[in-house]
């Protein structure tokens, strides 16, 4: 065992965020206490970020494209993405990904859920793409892919053929299933919570019955709403219902998705949303780091948990005069602003 670390500042602790004085002790990568500490430099320490939808492959096809419908930009086997993907080589692929990868940790983004294309050969060129890297990528596999990753991710249940046979297949290697649903409708969010999934990605249409059954079952639900209205799919504030979802009791995670459309930038994504939703920061903040509950452990600022998280020297930029820090991280925070991170 090594000897602990002490880090010292304010921190928001649990998945409440309440901002306290302390000194955190980690030892072996987690935090082994956490004591009252009056006198702890005004330094902010925040858990560190899950991106709970990527596409990291997608990073060969950045801004290729923003026009377009879903069917022509992003559906297999056939779309632009699935094209440009199938064009690029191995060293391509994998110098892509770790690029948005090392541009993720820079912004407090130190772990991913990806939908991975490519087969297993795919699933390879992340886990490679990720080595030696502070960050832990939860990959759900497609193509035969998700023989050799954490899950099996499912375009939608129209897209696919033998989806049966996938779904009892990842079933039986205790594999988690995630399904893309209710993106431009509702027509596929029954077909997928019949398979009892793991996670719903975007539910940008789902109906209040629909709501309410994901928040029964406790499915959790990924939004990403800036790449919704980026492809189209929504303009308004009422898709993805993102209030209903919460006064219901949903579980709500959020993902940046496509890189080919949008940078896997959490703090983007969370001043986005604040401003065309409305719901309480500190949701916000939950829905950016529960994601990491993926990984085995949670991120949130606790005893016995994993110590991920990052701190912000506040006194080094206009952050210094911030009233609510919880609400600036949100809004404000950047690559210049994110100091040390520990593990």
């Amino acid at each position: 065992m090594n000897e602990p670390q002490i880090i010292s500042g304010i921190a928001f602790l649990s998945d409440e965020f309440t901002p306290e004085p302390v000194d955190i002790e980690v030892t072996d990568g987690i935090i082994t206490a956490i004591e009252e500490n009056p006198r702890a430099p005004p330094v902010w320490i925040c858990p560190a970020f899950f991106n709970a939808h990527t596409h990291l492959g997608d990073t060969l096809a950045m801004d290729c494209a923003t026009t377009g419908t879903l069917e022509e930009l992003v559906t297999p086997p056939s779309g632009l993405k699935h094209r440009l993907l199938a064009a690029a080589s191995r060293t391509q692929l994998v110098d892509g990904m770790h690029a948005s990868l090392e541009e993720m940790i820079a912004r407090g983004t130190h772990g991913c859920a990806d939908f991975r294309e490519g087969g297993i050969e795919g699933v390879r060129a992340l886990r490679q793409a990720a080595a030696g890297l502070p960050f832990s990528p939860v990959i759900f596999g497609r193509e035969g892919g998700e023989g050799e990753a954490e899950g099996l991710g499912i375009s939608s249940t129209r897209d696919v053929n033998s989806l049966e046979v996938q779904i009892v297949d990842a079933r039986k290697q205790n594999r988690m299933i995630a399904f893309h649903a209710g993106e431009r409708d509702a027509d596929d969010i029954d077909a997928a919570l019949a398979y009892d999934p793991d996670l719903l990605i975007h539910m940008t249409y789902a109906t209040d019955r629909q709501i309410r059954e994901c928040a029964e079952r406790e499915i959790p639900i990924v939004l990403c709403p800036r790449s919704n209205w980026i492809l189209g799919v929504t303009a308004t504030s009422r898709h993805p219902p993102v209030k209903i979802m919460l006064e219901q009791g949903c579980r709500i995670l959020l993902g940046t998705d496509n890189v080919m459309f949008v940078p896997p930038d959490m703090i983007s994504e969370m001043a986005f949303i604040l401003t065309v939703y409305h719901p309480a920061p500190c949701e916000i903040l939950r829905a950016a780091i529960a994601g990491s509950g993926l990984t085995g452990s949670p991120w949130f600022i606790q005893e016995k948990n994993r110590a991920v998280f990052f701190t912000i020297d506040p006194s080094r930029s206009s952050l210094r005069f911030s009233h609510d820090p919880l609400t600036s991280i949100i809004k404000r925070a950047d690559t210049g602003a994110i100091g040390k991170n520990v593990f």
